[in-house]
């Protein structure tokens, strides 16, 4: 399928691997024009390298070092292709899930980091490119956020809280005059999907079970009614549809894939 979208710029956060680089994959294949940005100078690199040999004849890749959840590192994403953020046409945004832990131990500064990578950074970055986009008449803002915002987990206080903060904001900016603008802002909730961050949590298990790696991954797959993992390219290609010319009619939605592992409303 056609997307309709090739000649589009995008911004991609959090793109050096996992789901944000899945997801600036499935752009670029796509013929959109992606900066990507992570905080890791070398990674992003080589993120962008990797995406250049896939990309069509003409299609930009351009990497950006610098940490998005910063004014700094914004500014630097946002001036890439020589505007401040209103040549944007498709915006992902992705942070790093703050720690796991007791919320007995978090002191206000943990909240305060959480707050701010993942529920204030995406709304800074919607409040720079959103009025560009309702003034072109196209517009698609998709959050990376966490199955954690509909079924939460009490060791994921403050991914809980944070992404539950953007999910309440997000639901109503997307019913706002905008939406009759052909902008849509929609969340993009995973599950166990096959990264590196998925790789720690059973290293993790593994180590406080006492089971070998494979067979505490082997639990956590069966856990999912899919028996199995989510892949990166499956989950970038569910952002470029909503991305996409055709996903224009989904907006203010929290769209979970997680190979049905969460009960959800009928």
């Amino acid at each position: 399928m056609d997307l309709g979208i090739a000649g589009r710029f995008a911004l991609v956060s959090g793109a050096s691997k996992g789901l944000g680089f899945g997801c600036a994959d499935a752009l670029v294949a796509e013929g959109v024009n992606v900066v990507v940005v992570a905080r890791t100078a070398d990674a992003i690199e080589a993120a962008a390298e990797r995406l250049r040999t896939r990309a069509m004849h003409g299609v930009r890749v351009i990497a950006v070092a610098a940490d998005i959840t910063t004014q700094a590192g914004r500014d630097a994403a946002f001036s890439a292709v020589g505007g401040p953020g209103v040549d944007f046409d498709i915006v992902v945004t992705n942070a790093g899930g703050p720690p796991t832990g007791d919320f007995r131990s978090w002191d206000r500064d943990a909240w305060i980091k959480a707050v701010d990578a993942n529920m204030l950074t995406p709304i800074e970055m919607i409040k720079t490119t959103v009025d560009g986009m309702a003034a072109r008449g196209f517009g698609r803002i998709v959050n990376i956020t966490s199955s954690a915002v509909k079924a939460p987990i009490d060791i994921l206080g403050l991914s809980n809280g944070a992404r539950s903060g953007l999910t309440g904001f997000v639901a109503g900016l997307a019913r706002s005059p905008i939406a009759g603008k052909g902008v849509t802002i929609n969340n993009l909730l995973p599950g166990k999907f096959d990264t590196d961050r998925l790789a720690s949590t059973i290293n993790a298990a593994a180590q406080k079970t006492g089971k070998s790696q494979d067979e505490a991954r082997a639990m956590a797959s069966a856990q999912v009614p899919a028996k199995r993992f989510g892949t990166p390219e499956e989950f970038g290609a569910i952002c470029a549809f909503l991305c996409s010319a055709h996903g224009g009619y989904i907006t203010g939605q929290n769209i979970l894939a997680d190979g049905g592992l969460y009960p959800g409303t009928f």
